[in-house]
């Protein structure tokens, strides 16, 4: 095996990555090395990338939507065979603490304090990946780990948010999408897959509005003047009980607050930067706004289950290091459709 690797990594606050040549990490005590299959482009990756200052330490390897095959365990490991396929949970919390306990890793009671994957730690858009322990780690089974990369965030992250709002989700009841990339592709399936409401997808691209209704949503429009009444008008004057902005921005948020149902629930998943104008009078009865946050290791389950049952498919395009920073920039402007996941041995 060579000594050192190829790798994505931040080296300066508010700069494009670059990739570079890093010693191929070994590990220790109860930690697990994969030969990293695939590692999906975030919308939180630019997140970081543009901080300054830096959220992250830096310098340190992108990746927080990953997955790979055994490759070397360390002392005290047992149970893993060198080739098999897993995914890697990445929320990674203390594993101490009451949430943590219960798998709710995703709020942690320490996770100020904790340098989580890839978000202090190096993550796996590189070559070889170390994960600190066999609990954040989910077999994969039958699956094809490349294929299975966007389930690790963009399948975690909206099946929290919809498992969380399925009381709401009843025959007859609707629930709208706001942004149809990565994460709202496989939210239609998983809506599609565990209720019967109907779904009503909003995005700017003509193709992600076609591509929507092929994936099962009844309707898909594009934002504008009209919107509010069309979402009001297909809704019976009701609005949705569930609306999953995706997008997070200024223009989006007021949207949502305007198609809301009473009763409703907002869930902002997009990390867009926008305000949401929250006032009273101004709110539907009962309705409530929240800010999942990825999910528990039990969500992560669940989402592979789904996709070993044929239930979600992820749509993914492969590619290798010498196309990330043009795939940020399609990701960026919003033209990217599904997920793009880097393969790194693609090249």
């Amino acid at each position: 095996m060579a000594e050192t690797m190829r790798a994505y990594r931040l080296l300066k606050a508010g700069t494009m990555p670059e990739v570079v040549e890093v010693p191929i990490p070994q590990p220790g005590p109860g930690q697990i090395r994969l030969r990293t299959a695939g590692a999906g482009l975030c919308h939180s990756d630019l997140l970081v990338i543009h901080a300054d200052p830096p959220i992250f330490p830096v310098p340190s390897t992108l990746g927080h939507e990953a997955t790979g095959w055994i490759d070397a365990v360390g002392s005290g490991v047992e149970g893993f065979a060198a080739g098999e396929a897993y995914g890697v949970y990445f929320p990674w919390g203390c594993g101490r603490c009451q949430p943590c306990a219960c798998g709710n890793e995703n709020v942690c009671h320490k996770s100020a304090q904790v340098a989580g994957f890839a978000m202090g730690r190096d993550g796996g858009m590189a070559e070889y990946l170390l994960v600190d322990d066999a609990r954040h780690l989910v077999p994969l089974g039958q699956l094809d780990p490349i294929a299975a990369a966007p389930l690790m965030c963009a399948g975690i992250t909206t099946y929290h948010a919809i498992a969380h709002s399925l009381p709401l989700l009843q025959a007859g009841s609707t629930a709208v999408l706001i942004g149809i990339g990565g994460l709202g592709h496989l939210a239609i399936q998983l809506i599609k897959a565990l209720s019967p409401a109907r779904v009503i997808a909003i995005d700017t691209q003509a193709e992600k509005r076609e591509q929507a209704l092929a994936l099962g949503a009844e309707h898909a429009l594009a934002p504008g003047e009209d919107t509010v009444a069309r979402v009001r008008e297909l809704t019976g004057g009701l609005g949705a009980r569930l609306v999953l902005d995706l997008v997070g921005n200024d223009s989006t948020l007021a949207l949502s607050g305007s198609i809301l149902a009473q009763g409703g629930s907002l869930k902002i998943v997009g990390v867009g930067g926008g305000t949401f104008p929250l006032r009273f009078h101004e709110m539907p009865r009962d309705a409530s706004v929240s800010v999942p946050y990825a999910g528990s290791i039990g969500d992560l389950r669940s989402v592979v289950k789904l996709a070993e049952a044929g239930l979600i498919h992820p749509e993914v395009v492969h590619i290798g290091f010498d196309a990330l920073e043009e795939t940020y920039a399609l990701m960026s402007a919003g033209r990217l459709r599904g997920r793009a996941v880097l393969v790194p041995w693609r090249n």
